[in-house]
């Protein structure tokens, strides 16, 4: 389970968005489901991904966020030990739902459909 505790400490700060895209941008990228929505490569590259914020709604119990992801995925060769073919990355992007409980920062992460 993930937990976004500076994000529940800032929520109804103006720094909230900032601190929830710097928070999750830190997590490491196997946590998120990215394998899950690549189009154009095979695997989800080790380097950086950006997290930019689309909607935040409230609900009793929950801070509801919608993100854009930005991240890099491999396009691999053959696999043998003599392919000359290069790593070749491609930018790709998903939309994940984040779920921020309001009394635990317990955070639950949804992989929305790709429109």
């Amino acid at each position: 389970m993930i937990v976004l505790a500076d994000s529940l400490k800032a929520w109804g700060s103006p720094g909230f968005k900032e601190t929830f895209s710097a928070e999750v941008a830190s997590l490491d990228s196997m946590q998120l489901p990215l394998q899950q929505a690549l189009m154009q490569s095979s695997y989800v590259s080790d380097k950086d991904f950006t997290v930019v914020v689309l909607n935040i709604s409230e609900t009793k119990n929950d801070i509801e966020v919608k993100t854009g992801i930005f991240y890099a995925g491999i396009i691999a060769g053959s696999c043998c030990a003599d392919d000359p073919t290069p790593l070749d990355e491609q930018t790709e992007y998903c939309e994940i739902q984040f779920v921020i409980n309001k009394l635990s920062a317990e955070t639950t992460i949804k992989l929305l459909p790709n429109q």
